[in-house]
């Protein structure tokens, strides 16, 4: 028999049907500017929060002291919960920031792995997590792989993007098991108040809710805002705080990400032991770069201020863009490097989001890609770029916004 005639009779391989619901627009949308680009094509790209892609670049140290694990051959398997001095240093700044009562401490690969890791330890198939919607994708993605339910709460774009508290209180059901938190926000660039954060914690006491905050962009936050870590507010209550050098510290490709454990052991021991489980079964994170962590936690803090410096003009060249632009409605950002403004359009988000790359080469988000209703016309910008750059885009992004109207 000829192979092909062989290879024709090879049934198709079948796929987990579980996966079909696996949704991440940032990276998807993607897929289209790749080809323009093997076309090209120059894309210019406000889709991905990666700052190394513009003028950002990683703390010298923090270089010095990867090159230095390599060198010294820290080149094999980690210690599955993570390096000694890396669990000690973030241990020590999860206390220097109020975080008491503290379970468990762990190295992961990214906040990506640490939320999968934390949400795999925890629901059930069936079951359900309080979601911020918009939300970030990857809580979606991970939540559709598990066969558990999104719970999505509304965030009101009408009090700066912060939790709508009485739609949230109506979304809590017997099979809800945790509650997500993400300030400063992603992709809405909110930054919550203590008054905020403090009435969802008072909810998940009631409800009985694990409480998993997302810190990443602690500090990002523009305008002199106070952060309040949820865990310091909470000692009461099951809290998992993560956080990482991927935005802060500006090493997105360095995978590293932490996990923080907080509460009664009593309350806690059942679900620590199954994350220990899941942390040893993958082995362990990178290995060289986490000899990283304690000199960004303890040393020093320099590059921030350029970092935010830069931000906030790009925040605020946004906003002087949305203010001007015909059709664009936007909350001022506070936190991060994200704007999620609305436009008055008549066409599909999605639609509108691959047409403005097709014609415009500008890649942007549409925000159904974060869970918003498809017709509600919402949109996520990442203010990274150098100004000039952010200026072509949005002069780009309006002479089609024109045409649309």
């Amino acid at each position: 028999m000829a192979l092909a005639e062989e290879i024709g009779r090879i049934p198709e391989v079948l796929v987990a049907e579980r996966v079909e619901h696996v949704r991440y627009a940032i990276r998807d949308i993607a897929v289209v500017a790749e080809q323009l680009s093997r076309e090209g094509k120059r894309i210019i790209p406000l889709n991905i929060g990666d700052p190394l892609n513009f003028d950002f670049q990683t703390p010298a140290h923090l270089v010095e002291a990867v090159e230095k694990a390599i060198r010294d051959g820290k080149n094999g398997y980690a210690p599955s919960l993570g390096l000694d001095e890396a669990l000690e240093a973030i241990r020590t700044d999860a206390e220097r920031k109020g975080i008491r009562n503290i379970q468990t401490v762990f190295v992961t690969y990214g906040v990506s792995e640490a939320a999968d890791i934390c949400l795999t330890a925890l629901v059930n198939r069936g079951e359900n997590v309080l979601v911020p919607r918009p939300d970030y994708p990857i809580y979606s993605a991970i939540l559709a792989k598990l066969e558990a339910e999104v719970n999505f709460y509304r965030l009101d774009e009408n009090r700066d993007w912060e939790p709508d508290l009485e739609d949230l209180e109506n979304k809590v059901n017997e099979k809800t098991r945790a509650l997500v938190v993400i300030s400063p926000n992603n992709p809405t660039g909110s930054v919550y108040s203590r008054k905020t954060l403090e009435a969802l914690i008072d909810l998940a006491r009631r409800r009985h809710l694990l409480i998993i905050t997302d810190e990443i962009y602690e500090k990002l936050i523009l305008d002199g805002d106070p952060h309040y870590p949820v865990a310091s507010l909470a000692p009461d209550l099951p809290v998992v705080t993560l956080n990482g050098l991927s935005k802060a510290y500006l090493a997105p490709g360095w995978r590293v990400g932490w996990v923080v454990v907080s509460g009664p052991a009593q309350a806690t021991q059942s679900y620590v032991e199954n994350l220990k489980k899941l942390v040893r079964a993958r082995l362990s994170a990178n290995f060289p770069m986490q000899y990283a962590i304690r000199p960004a936690l303890e040393g020093p803090q320099d590059h921030l201020k350029e970092v935010i410096a830069k931000l906030r003009a790009r925040r605020d060249l946004t906003m002087s863009w949305a203010g001007a632009t015909p059709g664009v409605r936007c909350v001022r950002p506070r936190g991060a490097f994200y704007a999620f403004p609305r436009f008055e359009i008549a066409s599909n988000d999605e639609e509108f989001a691959k047409q403005l790359l097709l014609e415009k080469h500008v890649l942007i988000v549409h925000g159904s890609g974060f869970g918003m209703t498809k017709g509600t016309s919402y949109f996520r910008l990442v203010f990274l770029p150098q100004e000039p750059l952010l200026l072509e885009a949005y002069r780009k992004l309006g002479d089609f916004l024109r045409k649309a109207l």
